[in-house]
């Protein structure tokens, strides 16, 4: 049996402390709580070792990102702007917009007075002096990395994001709002995407953003990659790609690629359509290469099918090459939408997976030994009649007189020439000519799930489908 408690246990060491932390704390909670009975903290770090706010170029906060707060940056040569003008001019917001298009040098007389539809122009920084003692791989990339520097600096007060790009690219300037408005531009944000061929990610890197689809960082990280472009420029002189110097110096401070399937390089040749119509669903942000490609719409020359697609942008870049599917059950047909760009219709229901893949119209940027060539999945296309879709193009965009409803109507592209699909009935869709869709005239911000449409009418050479937000627990089969 135990012994009972000695006088020198009860007062041991440990115990003690215990005792006199208990008067202590008696004592002092009524000195420095007089009114407020709460437990008093100790400060462990003074205010000036705690990290300092990162503070925006944007004066307010609180205020909403809106289109001023994105200052963009567009490099470009004088021989190039002649034929690449109109595709900046498509999207360019005078008075809206801010940014330059950079050249390589002052701009020929006969390119002057500069178009106010266009970015203002500015001539690039002379580096010659930078690199008096190390020679960089390629002139040109260094200059490219470099505008982010120039841009900054002339455009950092009430900005929150910077979005670099090519005289080719395209930006669809709402969507980007809507997208940036949603990340805190606080914060370390290096946003872009990769090249669609493997064999570019390959060559260069897998983890960069793709400067012609667009690099986007936001304030704090352009400050700090201006403040040490110089040193990166001269660590990485040796580099052969001016996105791979970009996305090396950014790691440099710490920051990886946060990637967004709304930016495209366009590493690909031929018709983009098969891609366009089953786009990822993303809020679309950048196209880059459409001076590289077929023209997008049939019948239509590059500039004609650019300014084509931005009538659809702006009415509803929300809804933007959005895939929606609906079926019409009578007769077996699988109804496939890219709002603003294309329609398909199949002779057999497919599911939503199948058809969400593209089909394989173009080709790669440059070819690798075997597949794969693309970091998507695709299908080929198909002499199958059932596989093989009837395909639309837009034709239309308009505002219902109601003002509640945009409609937007596709044409047929050219005759199929197959037979009906018999394993579905023989319901041939040959005689359909026209599709007109009606969609909400209220924008998408959130697009965690597509639409859903129903087929409200068909006739013998048309058919009408209706946009609606899907119901809860509906299934698109």
């Amino acid at each position: 049996m135990a012994s009972a408690l000695s006088f020198k246990d009860f007062f041991s060491p440990t115990k003690t402390l215990l005792l006199l932390g208990l008067v202590l704390y008696a004592f002092l909670v009524p000195i420095f709580n007089i009114g407020n009975p709460q437990l008093f903290t100790v400060k462990w770090a003074s205010p000036a070792a705690r990290p300092e706010p990162l503070i925006s170029g944007a004066g307010d906060n609180k205020i909403p990102t809106n289109l001023s707060h994105i200052a963009f940056g567009l490099l470009g040569s004088v021989k190039t702007w002649p034929h690449r003008r109109g595709y900046l001019e498509a999207w360019w917001r005078p008075n809206k917009t801010r940014g330059y298009v950079y050249l390589d040098q002052a701009p020929t007389p006969n390119l002057l007075p500069w178009p106010q539809t266009a970015p203002p122009y500015r001539i690039v920084d002379n580096l010659s002096e930078l690199f008096r003692d190390t020679k960089p791989r390629h002139a040109l990339m260094p200059r490219m990395v470099h505008g982010i520097l120039e841009l900054f600096r002339e455009e950092h007060d009430d900005m929150r994001w910077i979005v670099m790009g090519d005289d080719d690219s395209i930006f669809f300037v709402d969507n980007i709002v809507d997208v940036l408005g949603g990340l805190d531009h606080t914060k370390y944000y290096y946003l872009g995407w990769h090249s669609e061929s493997v064999i570019s990610n390959f060559w260069f890197s897998f983890d960069q953003a793709f400067g012609g689809g667009g690099i986007v960082l936001s304030y704090p990280l352009a400050k700090a990659l201006a403040a040490d472009m110089d040193g990166c420029l001269i660590r990485y002189a040796q580099s052969s790609s001016a996105d791979l110097i970009t996305m090396t110096c950014i790691a440099d401070i710490g920051v990886n690629l946060t990637p967004h399937k709304g930016i495209h390089q366009v590493d690909l040749h031929g018709d983009f359509s098969g891609y366009l119509s089953a786009h990822p669903k993303v809020h679309l942000m950048t196209f880059h290469h459409f001076d590289a490609m077929d023209p997008i719409f049939p019948s239509m020359d590059r500039m004609q099918a650019t300014r084509h697609l931005m009538k659809a942008a702006d009415a509803d870049q929300s809804r933007l090459l959005q895939q929606t599917i609906c079926y019409q059950r009578p007769t077996n047909w699988s109804f496939s939408i890219a709002w603003g760009y294309s329609a398909q219709i199949y002779e057999k229901i497919h599911p939503r997976s199948y058809l969400q893949m593209p089909i394989e119209t173009f080709r790669p940027w440059a070819k690798g030994p075997k597949p794969p060539f693309y970091m998507f999945n695709t299908r080929l296309p198909s002499s199958d009649p059932c596989e093989a879709p009837h395909m639309f193009f837009l034709e239309s965009v308009y505002k219902s007189v109601a003002g509640d409803q945009i409609v937007t109507t596709y044409l047929r592209a050219r005759p199929r020439d197959m037979p009906p699909c018999s394993s579905a009935g023989n319901h041939s869709a040959d005689s359909i000519s026209s599709i007109k869709v009606f969609s909400p005239a209220v924008k998408r911000i959130e697009i965690d799930r597509s639409e859903c449409c129903d087929i409200v009418g068909v006739d013998d050479n048309k058919a009408e489908v209706k946009f609606r937000e899907c119901k809860l627990g509906e299934i698109i089969a």
